[in-house]
């Protein structure tokens, strides 16, 4: 099994930098990679439980994933279950993401960490999906 481990430091509070992790609103101007929008989605990391997104890139292909909010530790963590959904709204195999932020001298640090992705080429894919988005959230927050 693949893990993923990313680490970006954010001139923010960790509070600040939490809000961008758990609220709806602040989610949507950050996640997916580049060239993504969301237009459907149920995307709160403030509460325990479902939350899904549909993403869609300029070609009109959609991507959707879905998962649990498996625990919120404001301002400290977020995890969640992942998985991806095929052409047919079926559940892939599901991994697991949790954001943890801390308190750094010049403000927060996010470290993402995706669990069980399977194979390398899985754990490459979303490794490049992660990084767009976190340069979206870098300069949402630079």
């Amino acid at each position: 099994m693949a893990d993923l481990r990313l680490e970006r430091d954010f001139p923010v509070s960790p509070e600040t930098l939490f809000a961008w992790i758990s609220d709806g609103p602040r989610l949507l101007q950050w996640w997916g990679p580049e060239g993504m929008h969301v237009p459907e989605h149920d995307l709160d990391f403030s509460r325990t439980g479902p939350w899904f997104s549909v993403m869609e890139n300029g070609e009109g292909q959609r991507f959707k994933v879905s998962g649990q909010v498996t625990h919120v530790k404001p301002p400290v963590s977020v995890g969640f279950t992942w998985a991806w959904h095929d052409e047919n709204d079926k559940r892939g195999d599901e991994s697991h993401v949790t954001f943890t932020v801390e308190a750094t001298d010049s403000g927060a640090r996010l470290v993402l960490d995706h669990r069980d992705l399977g194979d390398d080429e899985i754990g490459r894919s979303h490794e490049k999906g992660w990084t767009s988005s976190l340069r979206k959230l870098v300069a949402a927050l630079g």
